[in-house]
């Protein structure tokens, strides 16, 4: 069986003008994620799906997150392939950490492809209330309400 396509040359040509890393078109070319903030802690997702658990590295240097993680080539005993578009290699994605971020308590977990980062704010950084000092005493300011009759 015999296909013909006329728009592969034409896709496999806007990938390379469109990408800014440079190699063959089997490399990883990206690691999609998310991120979001709850409460005191940042939320990192990232899809990963075929990655070997024991391949995915996270690292924090110098206030700089970095994941990387690697899916090993698949066999190429195969007589044909009739669609070869899963990319193997190593993939890598760098944050930058602000300075309010408790680098010593970032966690990881990996579970079913997906890697999540959980990255806490520092202490010093949360929202906290500010105590008020008069006359020799503490006193707290409380918001009121005013009851109307």
């Amino acid at each position: 069986m015999l296909r013909f396509d006329p728009f592969s040359d034409l896709d496999a040509l806007t990938r390379g003008l469109l990408t800014s890393q440079t190699g063959s078109t089997r490399t990883p070319r990206f690691m999609p994620m998310d991120l979001c903030k709850i409460d005191d802690h940042y939320v990192l997702t990232a899809d990963l799906p075929g990655i070997d658990p024991g391949s995915v590295d996270v690292d924090v240097d110098s206030g700089t997150l970095t994941i990387s993680a690697h899916r090993t080539a698949r066999s190429e005993d195969a007589v044909q392939w009739l669609a070869n578009e899963r990319f193997f290699g190593t993939y890598r994605r760098q944050l930058s950490l602000g300075e309010g971020i408790d680098a010593t308590a970032i966690s990881a977990t990996y579970e079913n492809g997906v890697l999540t980062v959980t990255i806490p704010v520092a202490e010093r950084a949360k929202p906290r209330k500010i105590e008020i000092t008069h006359s020799g005493r503490q006193q707290s300011i409380e918001p009121t309400t005013v009851d109307s009759e």
